[in-house]
């Protein structure tokens, strides 16, 4: 008893700290957190991966630096401190991308000074890695920032394929594809990601009901051996 009590209370391993964002709290599809920029720059499958990539990169190097620090940040100034730390890695982000490609930098526009604001980024520093190690810290961090980058992968990919027939800007339908011209306006953005909630929150109502199924029969089968050894 002592022992499953035990292993029911361990700490999370690095592949599962790793791989909670990926899927069982997705940032953007279970979680629903970073709408602003979710909607606003997934027009096109390239400027989502280009998001996704900064995001992960403030997000890993924040939770790192918060996690390192956690003992000596006073807690009534830790919130302050978390942004400093924050905006300390989106200000070297936002010149990174205008050093590397001033056509993207234009395309994600604000954006990219607004991860500072973003609730994913301060939420993790203040909820996960300012109670956890470093390495523990870091993993979760990359985890959900690469399940942030894949969520806008998938919305922006969608609606660059419906909005100009294209993914990555690799044409795919020829000259003869009517666009969905609806696709690359804001409203595209709703419709996108409505149907990737719906499809997500069906196959979390299923995985659910499998894994009820499966401890109800488990239960069954322990009580129908109890009744046999008696």
């Amino acid at each position: 008893m002592s022992e499953s009590f035990s292993s029911l209370m361990a700490p999370p391993s690095t592949w599962e700290e790793f791989t909670e964002g990926l899927w069982k709290r997705n940032p953007v599809f279970v979680m629903v957190l970073g709408m602003c920029p979710t909607l606003a720059v997934t027009v096109s499958a390239i400027n989502s991966l280009s998001m996704g990539i900064a995001t992960t990169f403030v997000l890993a190097a924040s939770c790192f630096l918060v996690s390192v620090m956690r003992k000596m940040i006073p807690k009534e100034v830790r919130i302050a401190t978390y942004i400093v730390i924050i905006a300390t890695f989106v200000t070297v982000t936002d010149y990174a991308i205008q050093a590397i490609s001033l056509d993207l930098y234009e395309a994600l526009g604000a954006y990219i000074q607004l991860i500072v604001a973003n609730c994913l980024v301060l939420g993790r520093a203040e909820a996960h890695a300012a109670r956890t190690p470093p390495v523990a810290a870091t993993m979760n961090a990359i985890g959900m920032g690469l399940g942030f980058t894949l969520s806008l992968v998938m919305i922006g990919g969608v609606r660059e394929i419906l909005g100009a027939g294209a993914f990555f800007g690799i044409p795919l339908f020829g000259e003869h594809f009517q666009p969905w011209v609806v696709m690359v306006l804001p409203p595209g953005g709703f419709f996108v990601m409505a149907g990737w909630l719906l499809l997500f929150s069906i196959l979390r109502r299923r995985a659910q009901m499998k894994a009820d199924a499966q401890s109800a029969e488990a239960d069954a089968l322990k009580t129908s051996g109890a009744c046999h050894g008696a």
